[in-house]
């Protein structure tokens, strides 16, 4: 068979349509990468905020209705979160994230992960291993810290 009847026989029409049927796939494959993507560079944003106490970068990360929960109990808004942090009164010397994973669920992006981190609470050093849990929102195109709660580990039996 010619090209030429190839094309007139409609099968090319056939083999374009199922090829682009069968790339949707991996179209669809690529987007939760991207987005994952996407959240581990809040992420790291957001680390580099908090040890800077850039209050005009944690505005930008954090959503309107942030809920930060600290491992003691206490919960901030977004405004005494960001105050806490821009104040020098929660200071963080240093953070470090050790495994970490995302998980996707429509707009809402599950980040959990091991923070070991140098603080001065107070003017006093300190350093904490805790866990923590954030809940990122795609809001606006952007994804915007929703929640964060930490929790302590229990002791390890010697």
């Amino acid at each position: 068979m010619s090209f030429v009847s190839f094309c007139r026989s409609g099968l090319l029409t056939l083999v374009l349509i199922a090829s682009t049927i069968l790339s949707f796939p991996a179209l669809a494959a690529d987007k939760p990468d991207t987005a994952v993507n996407a959240v581990e560079q809040q992420v790291e944003a957001l680390r580099l905020a908090m040890i800077a106490g850039d209050a005009k970068q944690l505005d930008k990360l954090a959503a309107a209705k942030l809920s930060y929960g600290h491992s003691g109990g206490l919960v901030e808004n977004k405004a005494e979160f960001i105050h806490k942090l821009e104040s020098g009164s929660s200071d963080f010397v240093t953070i470090e994230l050790k495994n970490q994973h995302i998980s996707l669920s429509g707009d809402v992006a599950l980040v959990r992960h091991d923070l070991h981190a140098d603080i001065k609470d107070g003017g006093v050093p300190n350093t904490i291993h805790l866990g923590i849990l954030l809940v990122w929102q795609l809001q606006d195109g952007e994804w915007k810290l929703l929640a964060r709660q930490a929790f302590k580990y229990p002791p390890k039996n010697p």
